[in-house]
């Protein structure tokens, strides 16, 4: 118990594409990876200032 199979992976892409229909998909898909990306910028952003403060260079 506990494994994903290639048969759960299937239903629950079946689940969401009942659920989102085909179309909203992508939309969502490219939601997240704006997000993702953003998140990403902010992080380094955020490290590369903590650095400066300490005065070390990244």
């Amino acid at each position: 118990m506990g494994k994903i199979g290639p048969l759960e992976i299937i239903l629950i892409l079946v689940i969401v594409v009942l659920l989102f229909g085909g179309r909203k998909i992508p939309e969502l898909m490219k939601g997240i990876g704006q997000g993702l990306k953003e998140f990403k910028k902010a992080k380094d952003t955020d490290a590369s200032d903590a650095n400066k403060g300490l005065g070390e260079d990244k």
